[in-house]
């Protein structure tokens, strides 16, 4: 009998509860909750944008709740002075302002993930300004996030970020990792919008000679009105997410049906 590599096989996963429910709601499919539930479990940024009362908050805490037990969660404030945060200063922030704190238990960004409400949003008194310039900047040092920002498009997130007061450049930008674009919520709804589109915005990168490769970011889903369902593309990127995760395409293959088997049996029940 020819032996089986138990390392390559996917465990099945116990669905986040919380997961489950958008995707019963239909706020999302399992596919993509899935692909969702393993690229936040990696602490992959995820921002979800939708315009206000589209239920983006609610898709957060989905999100936050598939982290691993023990994760670290910092909620970042409108007028936090990133006393918790010990790259603070080398990413811009005001040395006199941080040097006067100290903090008991500062964050590690090699176990941290940035809960941000309202990123760039000054009409919902979110996130903004220099803040939001140094929350976006310690993406590149590894801290996991999940926000909410205002927006139709992936376009309306990037712009919104580019503004002088936030000043973001493009490759500091690239870090963002999946930008999720929900629909208009129904009046009255108690579930929030539909994913109208989630996209993988690809990190800067350097290739085997040293050189800069600014990739453009990739549709990983779409939803597709005529046929009333979702499109899947993450099959184009695969290498890539394997990559967030640490598995080989084949294994994120079938650990992403083992995942999407698990909600997609939570959310019928």
């Amino acid at each position: 009998m020819t032996s089986v590599d138990s390392a390559t096989q996917p465990a099945q996963p116990s669905a986040p509860a919380s997961l489950a429910a958008l995707v019963r709601a239909g706020v999302m499919d399992a596919e993509l909750g899935a692909l969702l539930w393993m690229l936040v479990e990696a602490r992959t940024p995820v921002v979800v944008a939708g315009q206000p009362g589209s239920g983006r908050s609610l898709v957060a805490s989905a999100l936050l709740d598939a982290l691993p037990r023990g994760t670290r969660v910092q909620v970042v404030d409108p007028a936090d002075e990133f006393a918790w945060m010990p790259e603070a200063v080398e990413l811009g922030w005001r040395a006199a302002v941080h040097a006067a704190s100290n903090p008991p238990d500062r964050l590690a960004a090699a176990g941290g993930v940035l809960h941000v409400r309202n990123l760039a949003d000054a009409e919902r008194a979110g996130v903004t300004g220099e803040r939001a310039r140094i929350v976006v900047r310690a993406l590149a040092l590894g801290y996991g996030m999940v926000a909410t920002m205002p927006g139709r498009r992936l376009e309306d997130v990037l712009d919104r970020l580019n503004e002088p007061a936030i000043g973001t450049d493009e490759d500091e930008r690239s870090r963002l990792g999946v930008v999720l674009v929900l629909g208009a919520r129904e009046a009255g709804a108690p579930v929030p919008a539909r994913v109208e589109a989630a996209h993988y915005v690809r990190p800067l990168a350097y290739d085997t000679h040293h050189h800069v490769q600014r990739l453009p970011p990739a549709a990983l889903t779409t939803w597709n009105a005529t046929s009333g369902r979702w499109d899947h593309f993450a099959w184009g990127v695969l290498a890539d997410l394997g990559g967030r995760t640490g598995l080989r395409p084949v294994v994120f293959e079938r650990e992403q049906a083992a995942r999407a088997s698990a909600l997609a049996t939570l959310a019928s029940c």
